[in-house]
């Protein structure tokens, strides 16, 4: 059975989802709670709506602590993996691995993977992520200074949103979007 909670943030309503295995979703704050829960709904029709369990406690704790702008690390709350395939995960282990504050391209954890010509795949991985902000996708940009994509409800924006509330000097930089 799964189930999910939204929760409040410095910028808008969270949510996460989770079964026996651990987090199945994660959502990025929206401006109203209802939209979080039609999210979640459309994704999980069969989904419940209940109180975080403890051993999810800190993940919603740590993205909150993110939205104020503090850091937090993540890297220890639970995934469900069993649904994801293996270069994804691989990908998202490295991801996860990336302090807030800081970036990687896509071409470095290509890299990390063993070939730096994987950029493109670790990209499709990455726009795939069920879990932003616990898996940072968005710590992980394209080469030259560009920021990369974002699939995300506002796209690059939003990147740039949560790359700038993490203090990371990625977002500092000027033409991004190229």
């Amino acid at each position: 059975m799964t189930h999910y909670a939204v929760f409040e943030t410095a910028i808008g309503w969270a949510g996460i989802a989770w079964n026996d295995l651990g987090l199945v979703a994660c959502h990025l704050p929206e401006a109203d709670a209802e939209t979080a829960r039609r999210s979640f709904l459309r994704r999980f029709p069969e989904a419940r709506e209940a109180e975080v369990p403890t051993r999810l406690g800190g993940a919603v704790a740590g993205v909150q602590a993110l939205m104020r702008g503090e850091k937090a690390d993540l890297s220890d709350a639970p995934l469900d993996l069993s649904r994801t395939p293996e270069f994804h995960a691989r990908v998202y282990e490295i991801a996860r691995a990336i302090p807030p504050g800081e970036t990687l391209t896509y071409s470095e954890v290509a890299v990390r993977l063993g070939d730096r010509l994987l950029a493109q795949q670790v990209g499709q991985a990455l726009g795939k992520n069920p879990w932003p902000i616990v898996v940072p996708c968005h710590r992980v940009t394209g080469s030259g200074g560009k920021l990369g994509g974002f699939s995300a409800r506002g796209g690059a924006r939003t990147k740039l949103k949560l790359l700038a509330i993490e203090g990371a000097p990625a977002a500092a930089q000027g033409d991004l979007f190229g």
